[in-house]
């Protein structure tokens, strides 16, 4: 499941454990799996699934997140200039690649902007789970404008789903300072592959 810390979330399963009253095999019998199981889940000696933990965190009272050692509010937005630095550090995940695209008059009747991924991209490895997520998370949008769902499913949700891509790490690049004459034989090399060599 990811680069996660098996014995801190062994800790946390113990401690909320306790915290319940449950032994060992209490909690083992109530998401369906062996004392020895449970045993190897509380060292780190074993992977423990998004399945189980989403059991876990039902049968402790807790949310999948807290388990995991994912804290979602660590950095709470208090400014559009927190949303702008957000897309910054974005643009410099080497494993997604997306578009900004605008739309404006002339050329439309409307002011539009949209970042856009595209989930068949080759060369970037979490585009397709960016498209996954944006396709699910459009859903529970929608069921909660048309009152299908209820908040707290909504919250779930986002708890389980957070839960789920916590442990898939990705790698931020800056950008690459070059000389001037490197940046334009790569900008002649750029504009030869996007508009050919008339260009």
């Amino acid at each position: 499941m990811g680069n996660f810390d098996y014995s801190a979330i062994g800790q946390r399963i113990k401690t909320l454990r306790k915290r319940k009253g449950l032994n060992q095999t209490q909690l083992a019998n109530l998401i369906g799996k062996s004392l020895r199981t449970m045993q190897k889940y509380e060292t780190g000696e074993i992977e423990v699934s998004i399945d189980v933990v989403n059991a876990l965190a039902k049968h402790l009272d807790t949310t999948p997140t807290f388990i995991l050692g994912y804290e979602t509010n660590t950095a709470p937005i208090r400014s559009l200039a927190d949303i702008m630095n957000f897309l910054f550090e974005l643009d410099k995940v080497s494993s997604l690649k997306f578009n900004v695209d605008v739309q404006k008059p002339p050329r439309s009747n409307e002011w539009t902007c949209s970042i856009r991924f595209n989930g068949k991209e080759m060369d970037a490895d979490h585009n397709a789970d960016m498209c996954l997520f944006l396709e699910q998370w459009e859903e529970m949008r929608e069921d909660m404008r048309s009152y299908n769902c209820t908040p707290a499913a909504l919250h779930s949700w986002q708890e389980q789903t957070l839960a789920y891509y916590a442990g898939a790490s990705v790698e931020c690049v800056e950008p690459e300072e070059l000389d001037e004459d490197e940046r334009l034989t790569r900008r002649r090399a750029y504009l030869e592959k996007e508009f050919g060599s008339e260009k």
